[in-house]
Order: structure tokens, then sequence, then C-alpha cells
């Protein structure tokens, strides 16, 4: 909202407006991504390729909530653009809009430490949660300042 309210600002409305469908899509995807490993772990724990495909199912599940972290971060990273440079009437909006993008990012980086444990895309979804919480900052002491 604070992105549609914001004139000078319609390149940042355009990639808010496709990060909300991106994230949308998601949401969808997310639902199910885990039914794969759970099905996985239903397996005798004699079958010799259970730990094989608990493993890939899990790293498959990791997909969604990596790109969730991902999107997250960069939808938290313009609604603290805009608590600071935005519409001044609306920046009640972006702070709110960062503030649930950073619990996004925050929530879906652990789901990626969860299935995962360790390794390079459980870095990759922290440092997404990172740059979310960076940018909350950003939207509650910018939007103080004005």
């Amino acid at each position: 909202m604070a992105a549609n309210f914001t004139a000078d600002l319609a390149p940042e409305f355009q990639r808010a407006a496709e990060l909300r469908t991106r994230a949308l899509q998601l949401a969808e995807i997310e639902l199910h991504a885990y039914e794969p490993v759970l099905e996985a772990l239903r397996l005798p724990r004699e079958d010799p390729e259970r730990a094989a495909r608990v493993s890939a199912t899990q790293t498959e599940a990791s997909k969604s909530p990596l790109e969730i972290a991902r999107v997250a971060a960069d939808l938290a990273e313009l609604a603290a653009q805009l608590a600071t440079n935005g519409n001044p009437n609306l920046k009640g909006d972006a702070i709110a809009g960062a503030l649930l993008a950073e619990a996004a990012a925050q929530a879906a980086a652990r789901l990626v430490a969860i299935n995962l444990t360790s390794g390079p895309v459980v870095g990759e979804a922290a440092e997404h949660a990172g740059r979310a919480h960076a940018a909350r900052d950003r939207a509650l002491t910018g939007a103080h300042r004005r």
C-alpha cells in the first residue's frame, strides 16, 4: 500500500507487486513442500534407500522456504525505503510491512535450518533473514527521524 501511494516510487511499486505475487505463489508451494519428507520418513528404517530419500526430500523441501526468505528480505528492504522516503502519511503501513516481511524471512530461514541443519543453503537463508532484520531496523529508526 505504501508503495502504491508514493507517486515518485513507481518502479518500487512495480517491484512490490511482483514480490507480492511471488510470495503468494511460494506460500502455495510451501503448503505441500514437506509432504515428500514425511513419506520418506515413513519408510522402514531398514530400507536401504530411506536415508538418501529423506536427505533428498529435505533438500527439495528447503527450496521454497529459502525463496520465501529471499523474497521477504527484498520486501523488508523495500518497506524500509518506503518508511524512510515514501509517503509520510503511510509510513505506519511501510513499517508494518517491514515487520511482517522480517518475521516471514526469519520463519523461512528457520525452516531451512530445521530441514538441512547445516551447509551453504542454511547460511544463505540466514543471510536473507539478516538482511530482513537490518531492513526492519532501518524502517523503525528511519521513520522516526522524519
